[in-house]
């Protein structure tokens, strides 16, 4: 009787060391068990549970309306979806609101399957940061463009363009990573603002309008198929075109994006 080999499910560590040697990493958002399952067996290493989903599930015009309930809810769905991929699951606004609230939303997310929590903000959440990890949950940190933070910055540009923005998201970094992050998400940087953070930092550097530098790419899975309506951001690819199928699709944006194809310079920002 021959006995089969089990799946291996990705890990922090093993993409930490990927990335280290120059490798590249491939993340899509999923919202439910079915569409988890074509990323999980189409080359897609990291699965997001974004709370995109405000956005693209619930119609709302950010992401603020997302709630942890939302969040458990779907996380628990991708779970029963996913059997090799590393889930990532956001922390809804304000879920983290003081380190001991972020302690009991990410432990509510990470029940329900989650393997790393993705919480959006720099230096102000260092300390929420360093509990998480103490207590032994591996965490993302979300700097650059903060979408739970639109109202805020007065709409979604891109950020860093100048010196003083570039050293406000530098500090981010160094204060998140001092505080024990695993890995960064940068989202709509310039490409040599990027760079610089990738060449200083240890941890792997996921982008989104980030430019190529990044070890790792996400985008919103209704993007990549060109599902969303337009106006688009620049880093916007229809995979599916190119993919014929949803499946298809999937491979070809993790293939353009291991190979270093995606995004390209036109799909980058300058720092001018």
């Amino acid at each position: 009787m021959s006995v089969q080999n089990p799946i291996k499910r990705v890990t922090v560590r093993e993409l930490t060391e990927r990335s280290r040697q120059g490798g590249r990493f491939a993340c899509l958002t999923a919202y439910d068990a079915s569409m988890a399952a074509i990323l999980d067996d189409n080359g897609i290493d990291i699965v997001l549970v974004g709370d995109s989903l405000g956005n693209v599930v619930q119609g709302h015009e950010t992401t603020l309306p997302v709630t942890l309930d939302d969040m458990v809810y779907h996380t628990a769905c991708v779970a029963r979806g996913c059997r090799r991929a590393l889930i990532m699951a956001d922390m809804p606004f304000m879920a983290d609101a003081d380190p001991h609230m972020a302690l009991l939303s990410a432990a509510r997310l990470m029940r329900e399957g989650a393997h790393i929590v993705k919480i959006e903000g720099g230096k102000p959440l260092a300390e929420a940061i360093a509990l998480l990890t103490r207590r032994g949950i591996p965490v993302c940190a979300h700097i650059g463009l903060k979408p739970q933070s639109v109202h805020k910055i007065g709409g979604y540009r891109v950020q860093g363009r100048d010196r003083a923005g570039m050293d406000a998201i530098l500090d981010d970094a160094w204060a998140v990573i001092e505080a024990g992050a695993d890995m960064l998400l940068l989202e709509c940087v310039t490409s040599e603002l990027a760079e610089e953070i990738v060449s200083a930092v240890k941890v792997p550097v996921i982008g989104i309008g980030a430019g190529a530098a990044c070890q790792g790419q996400v985008l919103v899975i209704y993007d990549m198929l060109g599902v969303t309506p337009g106006p688009h951001p620049r880093f916007y690819r229809n995979f599916l075109e190119e993919g014929g199928s949803i499946q298809g699709a999937v491979k070809a944006y993790a293939d353009a994006v291991v190979s270093g194809r995606y995004p390209s310079r036109e799909q980058s920002y300058a720092d001018t």
